[in-house]
């Protein structure tokens, strides 16, 4: 069961992985277009031009003829990747530890 509590959050991390699973096809395949993102990720186009929007104004992708490529921001951006979520993995941990009696 989903609350309005948890409800935002869940919805925040599932359109992070979205964003990552994009950004991970763009760096593999770049050039790559829209339609052929959708394709191989089974994601709808609507949705993967959202995520291409988002991932273009935080610097790591640019919009070419051929298609999403990266930037000279992507490399470094992946290096930290690992510790962000590492972090959001301790702040969830976190959550477990708050035990509310039943």
């Amino acid at each position: 069961m989903i609350s309005i509590l948890t409800e935002k959050v869940s919805g925040e991390l599932e359109m992070l992985q979205r964003h990552l699973l994009i950004l991970k096809h763009v760096v593999e395949n770049e050039p790559i277009g829209i339609l052929k993102l959708a394709e191989e990720t089974s994601i709808p186009s609507h949705k993967v031009r959202y995520s291409l929007r988002i991932l273009e104004q935080e610097g790591l992708i640019k919009a070419t003829a051929p298609g999403a490529t990266t930037t000279h921001e992507t490399g470094p951006f992946l290096k930290e990747l690992d510790s962000m979520i590492e972090e959001l993995s301790k702040r969830a941990d976190e959550l477990k530890k708050i035990k509310i009696a039943r």
